[in-house]
């Protein structure tokens, strides 16, 4: 269902730089959706939860203070910030989010949303430099 949800988005619309705009304020890059999205299937996608990095190891590394859980977990390189909510390595078909955000409803859905969009776009050929 939210495999689907993200084909749907994508067909539709595709924002090619959300972290960008919310980072220096650049103008938005909004293509016309693509159609093709609709046809990318997961093909042996490991989607899975990770632990929190806790709220003391977060403030320590970067400064930022959260209550626990952070809603935050470690992003391994090649990522291109320390923490975040959720990560995808599309290469190896793998995606992994805070494990806090299953109990967040409609949050959790839009995280995982997010990624797997993500993993559709990467799938058709589009730089996710800013997403």
């Amino acid at each position: 269902m939210i495999w689907k949800a993200a084909q749907q988005s994508l067909a539709h619309e595709i924002d090619l730089n959300p972290l960008q705009r919310s980072s220096s304020g650049a103008p938005a890059e909004i293509l016309p959706g693509d159609v093709r999205a609709l046809s990318v299937m997961p093909h042996q996608l490991q989607v899975s939860p990770e632990a929190d990095v806790s709220a003391i190891s977060l403030l320590a590394a970067t400064g930022l203070q959260r209550t626990d859980p952070t809603g935050m977990i470690a992003c391994p390189e090649p990522c291109n910030v320390r923490y975040a909510a959720a990560y995808s390595f599309y290469s190896r078909d793998l995606t992994r989010y805070a494990a806090s955000w299953e109990s967040q409803g409609e949050s959790f859905t839009f995280v995982l949303e997010y990624e797997f969009e993500n993993q559709i776009l990467a799938a058709l050929g589009y730089s996710l430099r800013w997403r």
